[in-house]
């Protein structure tokens, strides 16, 4: 098999897992090294300044010892199989690198024989291409469940983002629809990873600025993980709380959702129609909900309320179950409150609570603000005055929010 159709499978084996995004690293050049690693980051994506930014995301092997059902490269799948030696791989990074193809590296892998193996493998890529190469780009390395605490403490030093998949909600899918991978395995890596990312900033940030530069520099982008939607029969509810103890728990820069798609003839696996797109979008939605506007999982969702809503996003159905909450006038409102409207961001609340120790506010200041008034009008006043005499607040909040919004009866398309 030759170079390119090596990569071309693992290329493709690779493209299921969603846990990279922006790095956040800034691990700069040093003399007679290779390249830097942005802080704005590096994946197959957006950068936040509109650049689009790419790497090269692969798979080590696709030959894999585990058969978990939901998995494209599974061991009973009748495929063809193949490994790039480390040497192999390094050379290839190096030369997408330099002809600025690619600004980093996302290096995953089967489980080649057993975990430790596979990481040793993974781990002599990485620190060859740091200490051979004087690579300083961006890597992006999965920690292989099972693998030794040394192993994955080691790739934390070399490594600016690291991953380990929780992949399913519960120990118990993990039995049914991956017997040979243990919830205590998975869990392990993270508590380490958390840890050690802990300690390593606590140890700079109480260190004078010349000592810093001594210490180690452990994962400066964090740790991640990824989770499987819709292939298990987990609720909402049992996924957000979830979602939150990680965050608390093992200081995660992120938790990625992927909507099960089916590439496997299983029966342990459900029979979907399409992947739930629309349930991971809600996920995300309230996610970033926990992570930047202060709510708390048992806020979002409930025993008598498991399920996100369909039609409204996490933040306006949580504001419609609590329209006694509102109106709040927007001049004395507190930025936690004012964060709870729909229609109303972090960055919009912060104008808010700036602009109007100057001068009250009304509805055009808010417009100007990038206050999307077509929601929140519904819940706001100004100066004591609803927008256009609408009535606000009260339990039909969430016809008025839908009579407003457009409904689409499939997924949109790009062209």
């Amino acid at each position: 098999m030759t170079l390119i159709e090596k990569v071309g499978l693992l290329a493709e084996g690779a493209k299921y897992d969603v846990s990279c995004s922006s790095s956040g690293s800034g691990r700069t050049n040093q003399p007679g090294g290779l390249g830097n690693s942005l802080p704005a980051g590096v994946c197959h994506s957006w950068a936040s300044d509109g650049r689009c930014i790419s790497l090269l995301k692969i798979l080590l092997s696709n030959n894999c010892a585990w058969d978990c059902s939901y998995c494209r490269i599974r061991k009973s799948n009748d495929m063809p199989r193949t490994t790039l030696m480390p040497d192999e791989l390094i050379e290839l990074t190096l030369n997408l690198y330099r002809r600025n193809y690619i600004e980093g590296l996302f290096l995953s892998s089967a489980v080649l024989g057993d975990p430790d193996k596979t990481m040793e493998l993974m781990l002599r890529v990485v620190k060859k291409l740091r200490q051979a190469h004087n690579f300083n780009g961006y890597i992006h390395l999965k920690a292989i469940p099972g693998a030794g605490e040394h192993l994955i403490r080691e790739a934390g030093l070399y490594a600016d983002r690291m991953s380990v998949n929780i992949e399913l909600p519960t120990s118990e899918s993990l039995k049914i629809l991956a017997p040979q991978k243990e919830r205590q395995a998975i869990i392990g890596p993270m508590k380490l990873l958390g840890n050690e990312y802990s300690q390593i900033q606590a140890d700079q940030n109480s260190r004078l600025p010349s000592i810093r530069r001594s210490l180690p520099n452990f994962l400066p982008a964090g740790h991640t993980t990824q989770m499987i939607i819709g292939a298990s029969p987990e609720t909402d509810l049992h996924i957000v709380h979830l979602m939150e103890n990680l965050y608390q728990k093992f200081n995660l820069k992120r938790v990625y959702y992927s909507a099960y798609v089916p590439v496997n003839d299983d029966n342990r696996l459900p029979a979907l129609a399409m992947p739930p797109l629309k349930r991971e979008h809600r996920l995300y939605q309230a996610d970033w909900l926990l992570r930047f506007y202060k709510y708390k999982a048992y806020e979002l969702l409930d025993e008598t309320f498991p399920n996100l809503d369909d039609e409204l996003d996490p933040k306006a159905s949580w504001a419609v179950r609590n329209h006694e909450f509102f109106p709040l006038e927007i001049n004395r409102a507190s930025y936690e409150e004012i964060l709870r409207v729909p229609g109303i961001g972090v960055t919009s609340a912060l104008r808010i609570i700036k602009a109007r120790r100057q001068v009250p506010l009304d509805f055009p200041n808010l417009k100007k603000m990038g206050v999307v008034l077509k929601r929140a009008r519904f819940f706001i006043l100004c100066k004591g005055k609803s927008m256009d005499y609408i009535q606000v607040g009260g339990p039909d909040l969430r016809i008025k929010l839908l009579s407003g919004l457009p409904v689409p009866d499939r997924q949109l398309r790009l062209f």
